[in-house]
């Protein structure tokens, strides 16, 4: 076995080791990352198969096992990156774009059966190494323009999503435009630059390092808004339940009743609102008044009664 049959192998292994430390240490699972792993792990399987090919038939099929993982590997990407960055989109948009990878798929497989992905095509060893010598046929390009169309799709995202500042962190940020631009690379490199190796197959473990990275990172920000969330929740609670068993000094309710007998016509109104239990909203509604100008009469509403907040009106209200 060449050493690159070893890389392709190890690559393959490589991506299932990372798969099954997903499924073990990461407890919220995305199912778009399943499809990435295991597109990655098909792709290294087929470059596999074709470096160590000895017929033009097996060869092909190794092919088309490769394309197979490449097809469906960047519709996984820009869903993991849409999911990332936070956006809204259809939830069947995954639906169109798998049509349309089973089209390209069947293009990029016809070789052997029609002429318009290769040309031409024979099985040539290098270096104990088999690769298919081809000529590019008609609808070649179309591959192309997919691949393209999702890298402008991902980057588009990304940029969308920082700029509307759906993306909690400027690494999160950062972190998507590599496991993008490693791909964009590499890929462009490969079709200027004849080299025996697919730097791919390497590539897209770094970008599952990358996303994994942001996944986990989005994850652990979640569990500390959660966190605030409780907490801000709790320290609520315990201030309403404060509030309403605590005991109020003659002095209090007196100054509470006396606040009353002093408020404006459109301050009662206000009040009595309050009373019934209408929210700021509705209270906004009903007054047909601004928010500017309802924290205005809150303030000398409050003042008057001799009250720190809403929550303390309506207290004390109860017990007159």
């Amino acid at each position: 076995m060449s050493g690159i049959s070893i890389i392709y192998i190890a690559a393959a292994i490589c991506s299932l080791i990372l798969l099954i430390i997903y499924s073990i240490c990461i407890k919220k699972k995305n199912t778009w990352f399943w499809v990435l792993f295991s597109c990655i792990c098909v792709v290294n399987v087929g470059y596999f198969a074709l470096s160590i090919s000895k017929t033009l038939g097996s060869a092909l099929m190794a092919n088309r096992v490769a394309y197979l993982g490449s097809v469906f590997l960047p519709l996984a990407m820009l869903m993991i990156v849409l999911n990332a960055s936070g956006l809204k989109y259809h939830k069947l948009l995954w639906v169109p774009l798998v049509c349309l990878g089973v089209a390209v798929f069947f293009v990029a497989a016809s070789p052997g059966y029609l002429d318009i992905y290769y040309k031409d095509v024979e099985l040539v060893t290098k270096n104990n190494v088999s690769v298919l010598d081809k000529e590019y046929g008609s609808w070649h390009m179309l591959y192309l323009f997919y691949l393209i169309g999702y890298f402008i799709a991902m980057i588009a995202a990304v940029i969308h999503a920082t700029v509307k500042k759906k993306i909690a962190s400027t690494a999160q940020a950062v972190m998507l435009l590599s496991a993008v631009f490693v791909n964009i690379c590499v890929w462009l490199i490969e079709q200027f630059v004849k080299i025996e190796l697919e730097f791919l197959s390497i590539s897209y473990i770094i970008t599952e390092l990358f996303l994994i990275g942001v996944y986990i990172m989005i994850q652990e920000n979640e569990k500390r808004i959660a966190l605030a969330k409780e907490q801000f929740t709790t320290q609520n609670n315990m201030l309403e339940s404060s509030i309403n068993n605590a005991e109020f000094s003659e002095q209090t309710i007196e100054l509470f009743r006396q606040g009353i007998t002093a408020l404006t016509q459109t301050e009662k109104l206000i009040y009595d609102l309050y009373i019934e239990g209408k929210s700021t909203k509705e209270v906004l509604d009903e007054m047909n008044i601004k928010e500017n100008t309802l924290k205005y009469h809150n303030k000398n509403i409050y003042g008057k009664l001799g009250v720190g907040s809403r929550k303390e009106l309506k207290a004390i209200a109860k017990i007159i």
